[in-house]
């Protein structure tokens, strides 16, 4: 595989490099990133079958942070590895795998446990695939058509971010993959004794569903330093939800990491 999109924020060596949820992007960081050009530049990461980022054949949590880590090891700078959801789960097996690269690492709304609310994206990318793109003449048709098995308006719109029209209309997502993989994407490989020592943030919506109280348990055995966020009035997309509380998190995360 190629290397995966990077899309820098500010021209400060990068001190953050952030990764996205299922059917998210790097850019879904972008007001984040600004919002810490304070502390450091960020790199945005396309993973694997997202994005502009090259498509594969399979998908799994080892080779995602495989990818990841390749592209950390070429920046000059030791970084503090960002993660949401799907990609808060490639930034735990990136760091356990290569704890070296990273001065810290945040975890957003996710646990290195099995998380079935992923079960919930079947519908939706069913509901993706069946749309004909051939006929297709707008976004807000596709919305029309979405509304059946997606109604929330908030996860419609944040589905049709990854719907584009360069001379025709396309999913940027490798859909197909992504759907036959969701149960391996609600999991979690077995990480053994497997720990990243380092400074570790576990960012969490205070109104999320996907982490459990039982589940500190499992990330102290991983990440011992970790350091439980709970953010009030926030969802699972917290950073979306309460921005500057998430900015306010990763600022002092970045404070206490090793430069």
């Amino acid at each position: 595989m190629t290397g995966l999109t990077l899309t820098p924020v500010g021209t400060q060596p990068p001190r953050f490099v952030f990764l996205h949820g299922l059917f998210g992007r790097g850019r879904n960081w972008t007001r984040i990133a600004q919002g810490l050009l304070p502390h450091g530049g960020s790199v945005l990461v396309d993973l694997p079958n997202h994005g502009t980022s090259p498509w594969t054949e399979q998908i799994s949590f080892p080779g995602m942070a495989q990818a990841v880590n390749a592209e950390v090891e070429t920046l000059d700078a030791p970084v503090v590895l960002v993660g949401h959801s799907l990609g808060g789960k490639v930034a735990m097996w990136a760091a356990l795998s290569r704890p070296e690269l990273y001065a810290g690492l945040a975890v957003v709304d996710i646990s290195p446990t099995d998380s079935g609310q992923v079960s919930a994206f079947g519908p939706y990318i069913a509901a993706m695939q069946a749309i004909d793109l051939t006929t297709l003449q707008s976004k807000a048709e596709a919305d029309q058509l979405l509304t059946a098995a997606v109604p929330s308006l908030a996860v419609r719109q944040f589905l049709l971010t990854n719907l584009r029209d360069r001379g025709g209309w396309h999913w940027q997502p490798n859909l197909e993959l992504l759907a036959a993989s969701l149960p391996e994407l609600a999991g979690w490989p077995d990480a053994g004794d497997r720990q990243f020592v380092g400074p570790t943030s576990w960012i969490v919506g205070g109104r999320s569903h996907y982490f459990r109280p039982g589940d500190l348990d499992t990330m102290q055995r991983h990440f011992p330093a970790v350091g439980q966020v709970v953010v009030p009035d926030a969802g699972h997309w917290v950073h979306a939800d309460q921005p500057e509380a998430v900015i306010a998190a990763l600022a002092a995360l970045s404070a206490a990491s090793p430069r």
